[in-house]
């Protein structure tokens, strides 16, 4: 349903800060997904964490081997799967709503007071039929009976794709 991808220097986030964001960035979706917080549908969202070397990563046009140990650049991408079919719910004000929790995860789990300008967070759409697990391609009509989404938003699905 949600893959989200940090993008950073080599050594940027230690393990307790990755565990950390990997819980913070999974909620910063999950509600806004499925209408409520449901624990249950944490199996459905993924975080994955890759790292660069410094001479991998550039910022004002200079790497960041080059630029100094104050250059911080990150990017948060967000992907989510079924957003199509659910325009209604993923409005941009949902949008929004998902990529300032990501703002707001990243410096609380990296012992900052607030984000750095050169971190970057990214939203991304999968339409609906446009993802596969379990050996076959996956709909959200699947999924709209696993309990996890409120009945408005199962509702909303169900009505967007004529079902």
């Amino acid at each position: 349903m949600t893959v989200t991808t940090v993008t950073g220097p080599k050594g940027r986030l230690s393990p307790e800060r990755r565990r950390r964001l990997a819980e913070t960035l999974t909620d910063a979706a999950l509600v806004p997904e499925v209408g409520q917080f449901a624990p249950a549908a944490r199996v459905g969202f993924q975080v994955h964490f890759t790292e660069r070397e410094a001479d991998m990563m550039a910022i004002s046009g200079r790497l960041l081997a080059d630029a100094g140990p104050e250059a911080d650049a990150m990017v948060i991408d967000v992907t989510v799967m079924d957003v199509t079919v659910m325009d209604g719910d993923w409005s941009q004000e949902v949008r929004t709503e998902v990529i300032q929790r990501a703002l707001v995860a990243m410096p609380d789990a990296c012992g900052l007071a607030e984000p750095s300008p050169a971190w970057w967070v990214t939203f991304r759409v999968i339409d609906e039929g446009s993802w596969g697990s379990r050996g076959t391609v996956l709909s959200v009509l699947s999924l709209l009976d696993s309990g996890v989404f409120t009945a408005e938003k199962a509702e909303a699905v169900r009505t967007a794709l004529g079902a």
